[in-house]
């Protein structure tokens, strides 16, 4: 018996990167590092991220940034239907290539940013029981793309994505945190974020300067609080936080003007929300108190 092979996990993993540097070196393919290309080579943490997404075969997954497929194979074998926007039109021949035996599997050459979304839903998705999107998203526009998939209330039931770890842990991270901010408060606003599994800069191809993880939000039936204008409640939520160490009053300011301080200061202490305390400390419920309160006495 040879003592010196590796383990069977160890040698999926190494065959999953020769894989993927043999794909590569066929088709002359080089990373554009304008677009955030860092592919996903360990097979460990495409298994970790098909479980969290739970898919089934009468469920869909939308793929944003499918790179050579990867992931879109597993989420072909694991969904009934599977949608790819891929920006790069070099990849295209690559995966046409890969999942050339899926035919569950539609690759659009497309900008999510830019894509009319629900007329992805009604053309893709109409017969699917679930939708979910899975991605390892391209990190310097996860928060844009992230957004516009809540904000345009499609209907989803998971979000699972690949993400900067830090931005994962702004995703997840609870009131009086030092991660907590208005990307924690927007994301909770439409969903349950809950961290999958943090991934080592190791696990891509080229390895990014950055750790990164996988989370899973889980979109709420309605959102978090009930608000008469969201825009409005995600105003109050930029001001308080325009500056951090700056108290509520003090940010909040902005929309009341100087002069009307000590109005606002009272408003907020009748409101059972002390003045002197920081943005990062209040709930979303919280920021809903604020929020009434500013609207019901003008000042927004």
């Amino acid at each position: 018996m040879n003592s010196s092979r590796p383990p069977a996990s160890e040698d999926k993993a190494i065959a999953a990167a020769g894989r993927t540097r043999d794909i590569i070196r066929r088709h002359g393919f080089t990373f554009k590092k304008s677009l955030g290309q860092n592919f996903l080579i360990d097979s460990h943490i495409l298994d970790k991220i098909i479980a969290a997404a739970d898919l089934g075969p009468q469920s869909a997954a939308l793929e944003i940034g499918p790179g050579i497929g990867a992931l879109t194979e597993r989420l072909a074998q694991a969904a009934g239907t599977v949608v790819a926007l891929e920006i790069d039109n070099r990849l295209l021949p690559i995966l046409a290539d890969v999942l050339s035996p899926y035919d569950n599997v539609s690759v659009l050459h497309a900008d999510v940013l830019k894509t009319d979304l629900a007329g992805l839903w009604n053309t893709y998705f109409a017969d699917a029981s679930s939708v979910s999107v899975v991605a390892n998203l391209p990190y310097y526009v996860t928060t844009p793309i992230v957004m516009k998939l809540l904000e345009e209330r499609l209907p989803l039931r998971h979000i699972v994505v690949m993400v900067q770890k830090e931005v994962a842990e702004r995703m997840a991270a609870k009131p009086g945190s030092k991660a907590y901010g208005s990307l924690s408060i927007a994301v909770q606003y439409y969903c349950e974020p809950e961290l999958a599994a943090n991934v080592p800069s190791g696990a891509f191809m080229p390895a990014p300067n950055v750790d990164s993880a996988v989370i899973k939000l889980t979109k709420r039936r309605e959102p978090a609080v009930s608000v008469p204008d969201e825009d409005r409640l995600f105003r109050v939520i930029h001001a308080a936080f325009a500056q951090r160490r700056k108290t509520l009053a003090n940010n909040l300011s902005a929309f009341s003007g100087k002069e009307r301080k000590a109005e606002l200061a009272e408003l907020l202490a009748a409101s059972d929300i002390q003045p002197d305390r920081r943005a990062e400390t209040l709930t979303l419920a919280e920021f809903a108190q604020v929020d009434a309160a500013l609207a019901a006495a003008g000042m927004i």
